[in-house]
């Protein structure tokens, strides 16, 4: 089974440049996660006969939101989808800021599937003056790890039996040094802070394991370049996007790559095969 994942940063425009529908038929994914889709599904003119699509998106319009296509003859349908944080963990964690609540930003999605959880999400950026650190650090970095240690120990509301659960998405965050082209310039800025980079270290101390670094080591791998000078071309790119699976499920994985060869957004798309 190949799980990949993609930040299109529009959906719409990834369609309209006429890159989106050749990149599924190359690439063949029996999951698409989707991040940054900034449309609602009947909004999108993208005809894929062979997936079923789910979507969670922004109430903002042409903002944020994520979705997870589906190979249903290869896969078959999710038991159930569920959209958002569950109630309680979003009240315990008051995921709202000055700049808005989290939850009406179609920020995660979530499919169950026999036996795993697999789980898009979008992770709020800092702002480049650091002004959303503290939402990051104290409400929404616990708040999804809550959320995805729950799925893996107790399940769902629908499926109260835990399951492994793999993640994926724009994290927007570089865990280490290895994973920006630039760590001493940006250090303490916004995607490379101690916070945020504690976010995804608690991650992997519970247990999550950062597929591609099973497999790949070292710097020059990247998922994320800047519109200015040239930087993608110079690969001066950042690994901002992820996926991560419970331990039991990392055993499984057979191999994980990036794709920084594919066009039409500012991410490039990550992937894993099992």
């Amino acid at each position: 089974m190949k799980i990949m994942s993609w930040n299109v940063n529009g959906i719409r425009a990834v369609h309209k440049k006429g890159l989106f529908v050749p990149f599924i038929e190359k690439y063949q994914p029996d999951i698409l996660c989707l991040q940054e889709t900034k449309a609602e599904q009947h909004q999108s003119e993208v005809n894929l006969p062979e997936y079923e699509e789910y979507w969670n998106s922004a109430i903002k319009k042409g903002y944020s939101g994520t979705a997870i296509f589906v190979k249903i003859k290869s896969v078959g349908k999710p038991l159930s989808v569920i959209n958002n944080f569950p109630e309680n963990i979003a009240k315990k964690y008051k995921l709202k800021d000055t700049y808005g609540d989290t939850e009406t930003e179609g920020r995660i999605i979530t499919a169950e599937f026999k036996d795993f959880y697999l789980v898009s999400v979008y992770t709020p950026n800092a702002k480049d003056d650091l002004s959303r650190i503290p939402l990051r650090y104290k409400q929404w970095d616990p708040a999804f790890l809550e959320y995805c240690k729950r799925l893996e120990i107790n399940g769902s509301a629908s499926s109260p039996h835990g399951k492994p659960v793999i993640f994926c998405g724009d994290l927007n965050v570089a865990h280490t040094p290895d994973d920006l082209a630039r760590p001493g310039a940006n250090e303490g800025l916004k995607g490379f802070t101690k916070e945020e980079r504690e976010g995804i270290q608690k991650i992997v101390d519970n247990g999550f394991v950062d597929t591609f670094r099973i497999f790949t080591k070292g710097p020059g791998h990247y998922s994320w370049w800047s519109h200015f000078a040239n930087a993608r071309a110079r690969n001066v790119g950042w690994r901002i996007d992820y996926i991560f699976a419970s331990s039991k499920l990392a055993k499984k994985i057979k191999s994980a790559e990036i794709f920084p060869e594919v066009l039409g957004s500012d991410h490039c798309p990550v992937s894993i095969k099992t």
